[in-house]
């Protein structure tokens, strides 16, 4: 037979010694335990973060491109109600921008970066017919939202126009948006 050994301390870790072909009696300590399941969740919630931040449409947040010198977002993509959420890269920094369709049947653009509270850097969400800046509190009606809005506490406004298919937005209007991120 084989022989019996105990670890010192608070856990107590059982190994009997057994001849080849018969399984060992392993006890786990629970501190141990939970431990490692603790460390397994942690490293499932980062990689399921990476990933989510990195595919379009899961992170709430889609990135595009410039074709030609614009950005082409389909109009059936953005026409529900909802604010669509979006990032453009230039020179290594995220200009973000949402797209949203008002009650009044309008699209309304905005960087999501609030003119006054944009640098605390965590522009907007929606709530209901509103945008709501996610540092101060205030709310604005997308219906409001665009040139007639510039200055003070307000979404920055973003030009866009329609070509009947999409929302069109010039890459030199997003450009112009770097100072707010």
């Amino acid at each position: 037979m084989g022989k019996k050994s105990r670890a010192k301390g608070n856990s107590q870790v059982e190994a009997i010694n057994q001849p080849a072909g018969e399984e060992a009696n392993v006890k786990v300590p629970k501190k141990s335990l939970k431990w490692g399941i603790l460390v397994v969740g942690a490293l499932l919630a980062g990689v399921a973060t990476v990933f989510a931040l990195n595919f379009p449409g899961m992170s709430g947040v889609e990135k595009v491109k410039t074709i030609n010198g614009v950005v082409a977002i389909p109009l059936a993509k953005v026409s529900d109600g909802s604010a669509h959420f979006y990032r453009y890269t230039e020179g290594g920094k995220d200009i973000r921008f949402f797209v949203v369709k008002g009650s009044d049947g309008q699209i309304h653009t905005a960087f999501d970066a609030c003119d006054v509270c944009f640098r605390d850097k965590k522009g907007y969400v929606q709530d209901g017919d509103s945008m709501l800046c996610k540092n101060c509190g205030k709310k604005f009606q997308t219906n409001r939202i665009g040139p007639h809005s510039i200055g003070g506490c307000n979404p920055s406004y973003l030009p866009a126009a329609s070509d009947g298919r999409n929302v069109i937005v010039k890459a030199a209007d997003l450009q112009q948006g770097t100072r707010y991120f």
